[in-house]
């Protein structure tokens, strides 16, 4: 069975930090996109940050660009996301993602088909 398996959530205080952690399961992932969404309560799930499979290719939604770093060890199945000055509109449950079919990094929710259970991120003010 193919997983995506999250860590690294918590709660923490606005300008903290947390590293979030995604290995794979079941398959390698290491030719093929990753990256993560979230999905704050009473909103819709957005595209949060995405890496191809070479790791050339990064995209961030504006909310986050300059302070969250995406990366990816093909080694180790993982992918991870890097969130530094973290603010209370970042609090969501953050979802992992990869695609069994390309490894193109793209930011639409279709172009995954693989998810991971989410954590949780909690910022406080």
């Amino acid at each position: 069975q193919v997983q995506l398996v999250e860590s690294g959530g918590g709660s923490v205080q606005a300008g903290g930090s947390l590293r979030l952690s995604c290995e794979g399961f079941g398959r390698s992932f290491s030719e093929n996109a990753m990256g993560w969404f979230r999905q704050a309560p009473g909103k819709e799930r957005e595209f949060v940050a995405v890496i191809n499979w070479s790791s050339i290719s990064t995209y961030y939604i504006d909310a986050v660009r300059g302070r969250f770093t995406i990366s990816r060890d093909n080694a180790k199945n993982t992918v991870y996301l890097q969130m530094n000055n973290l603010k209370p509109e970042d609090t969501a449950v953050y979802y992992c993602v990869g695609s069994s079919t390309h490894g193109r990094a793209v930011v639409t929710r279709s172009g995954y088909d693989v998810w991971g259970q989410g954590t949780q991120v909690t910022v406080s003010s």
